[in-house]
């Protein structure tokens, strides 16, 4: 990998964010509890990431504590970013993870700085905060906590049922900070989820874990995203879909249909050709060259029919290209409480 063998103070400006140095890393490790995957622990120089002014994004903070996803999604946006690692975006995205260690107390330091405004971080944005290495490294408990004392609102997006471990942390920072929180669901048949998102918690264990937060006063936001055309954009399907997130107790759904960046499209094509040679010629179709959206009519036709489902069950409901403008935050003072109950925020 790119990082092995520098020297010491030698910098990669075309890293991930803070993983410049790679003399930074510690060790790699392998246990028999995590059969198949490599973990490789580093020194983060930072952990909040600045999101481009220029993004589409909603919010201008991210936190990653971890690279590469053990959920194994075929369609994962974030494949491309383990090519700058030199791994690729297939089996070594799904098996090669890197591991922040020290990312709580990089946090607190680049909190406590003067220039510091406050706004919303958001966890999840690349690969998923409670991924199964979260359950060996357990960072996120630290993070929230930071976060929370230092006045930051946060919102968290996850397929990872781990998040039920932190609940009374999460309802303890809601106590002083806007918290959000999001579960992404997109697969309702678990034959197809088995397939296409094989390191995942199955569908039914994240509503239940929707559940879970809602029974603790969170007004969760559910992902349901991406649709896939022509395997789940049917009527039935998402009418099915939202009839289980409604039981599950969320609030509000986000829906939009799949994405294929260039990192991740040869994966994706790779996995349909195997399990869905049919439609490899309609996908080629929809997602042609370097096109990573499908095309703008496709989307209109699915506002259109997801719009009126969403409404019939009593939920709140945003297309994905219905993200509001990145606005200047509310500042948090540090020794601030909000008394008020959390409340939905985009990421």
């Amino acid at each position: 990998m790119r990082w092995q063998g520098q020297k010491v103070g030698d910098v990669d400006a075309a890293a991930l964010p803070g993983l410049e140095d790679r003399s930074s890393v510690l060790r790699t490790v392998t246990t028999p509890e995590f059969a198949g995957m490599t973990f490789h622990e580093v020194l983060s120089k930072s952990a909040l990431n600045h999101v481009p002014g220029a993004s589409r994004m909603p919010f201008a903070w991210t936190i990653n504590p971890y690279r590469g996803c053990s959920h194994a999604c075929t369609y994962c946006f974030a494949r491309g970013t383990h090519e700058y690692l030199d791994l690729d975006g297939g089996a070594d995205f799904d098996s090669q993870i890197v591991v922040k260690v020290n990312v709580v107390e990089v946090l607190e330091k680049e909190l406590r700085r003067g220039s510091w405004e406050h706004e919303t971080v958001a966890l999840g944005t690349n690969t998923d905060p409670y991924q199964r290495a979260e359950g060996r490294y357990k960072l996120m408990p630290g993070i929230i906590e930071t976060l929370a004392a230092s006045g930051t609102p946060m919102s968290i997006l996850t397929k990872g049922t781990l998040i039920r471990r932190d609940i009374p942390l999460l309802k303890k920072a809601a106590e002083r900070v806007p918290v959000d929180v999001q579960m992404s669901i997109a697969m309702y048949d678990d034959e197809l989820q088995k397939a296409i998102e094989p390191g995942a918690p199955t569908t039914q264990a994240r509503l239940d874990t929707v559940r879970a937060l809602a029974d603790a006063g969170f007004r969760v936001t559910v992902f349901l995203m991406p649709i896939m055309p022509h395997m789940t954009d049917s009527v039935a399907a998402i009418d099915a879909a939202l009839t289980r997130i409604k039981a599950a107790g969320a609030r509000t759904v986000i829906y939009g249909a799949l994405h294929l960046r260039a990192g991740v499209k040869p994966w994706f094509f790779q996995w349909l050709g195997e399990a869905r040679p049919d439609l490899v010629s309609s996908y080629r179709g929809l997602y042609p060259g370097a096109a990573a959206e499908a095309p703008k009519p496709y989307r209109q036709w699915l506002a259109k029919r997801a719009r009126p489902l969403i409404r019939a069950h009593g939920l709140d409901g945003r297309h994905e290209d219905d993200y509001p403008q990145r606005v200047r935050p509310v500042r948090f003072a540090p020794t601030q409480a909000s008394t008020a109950a959390p409340q939905p925020m985009l990421f």
